[in-house]
C-alpha cells in the first residue's frame, strides 16, 4: 500500500454545494473535516480543487470552504468529475497521481469519480470521515466497492498527519493547532 505524500497530493472537495448539504444528515461536520483538511493541505502546498454537479440547479460551493480552494469550483454535468474537460484540464499539469477525494454524494459523483482516477493510474485516497451520502447505506456500499476497486480508506486526520510525517516538519504546530480546533465527533 501507498503512503501519502504531500508533494504528489492532491485534494478534491466533490460537490459540496448548498442544496446538497441540506439533504445531509451531518452537513456541519462535514464542511468541518473537509475545511480542516483543505486548510492542512494549503498549509503543505497541496493543490485544492472542488467541483460543482450543475450549479445552476444545486447552487455554489459551500462559502465556508471557498477561501480554502486554489482555483475557482469547476462546474459539471457528468458525474464523475473525469467527466469534465475542465477538470482534466486543471489536472493533469499538475502531475500529481495522490489524489484524496472529498465530498457529496459517496455512492454518486465520489464514487463514479474514485472509479475514473483509479482506471486513470492514479492512487486515490478516501477520508471516510469527509464523506457523506444521504443514506449511510449509501455511503458504505460506495466506500466497500472503492476500497475492493483499489482505493485507499483513511481519515482527514490521518491524512494530514501522514502529509507531515514528523514533529519535525516546518508546519507541524500550525497543523497540530488546527487538529486542537477541530471538535471531537463521531
Amino acid at each position: 500500500m501507498s503512503r501519502l505524500v504531500s508533494a504528489d497530493s492532491v485534494l478534491l472537495i466533490v460537490d459540496v454545494q448548498d442544496k446538497l448539504l441540506a439533504a445531509m444528515r451531518d452537513s456541519g461536520a462535514l464542511i468541518r473535516d473537509i475545511a480542516f483538511l483543505a486548510s492542512t493541505a494549503k498549509l503543505l502546498n497541496v493543490p485544492v480543487i472542488a467541483t460543482e454537479q450543475y450549479p445552476k440547479g444545486l447552487g455554489p460551493t459551500s462559502a465556508d470552504l471557498l477561501p480554502l480552494l486554489g482555483h475557482p469550483p469547476v462546474s459539471k454535468l457528468a458525474f464523475s468529475c473525469l467527466g469534465a474537460e475542465p477538470f482534466r484540464e486543471l489536472l493533469a499539469p499538475m502531475g500529481r497521481r495522490q489524489i484524496v477525494v472529498t465530498g457529496i454524494e459517496g455512492h454518486v459523483c465520489v464514487m463514479q469519480t474514485v472509479l475514473d482516477l483509479l482506471e486513470a493510474g492514479n492512487e486515490v485516497f478516501l477520508p471516510v470521515d469527509a464523506i457523506q451520502s444521504r443514506r449511510d447505506s449509501d455511503k458504505q456500499v460506495a466506500l466497500s466497492r472503492c476500497e475492493r476497486a483499489g482505493a485507499i480508506l483513511t481519515t482527514v486526520e490521518a491524512t494530514a498527519f501522514e502529509w507531515l510525517r514528523g514533529a519535525d516538519h516546518p508546519v507541524f504546530k500550525a497543523v497540530s493547532q488546527l487538529v486542537k480546533d477541530r471538535p471531537i465527533s463521531g
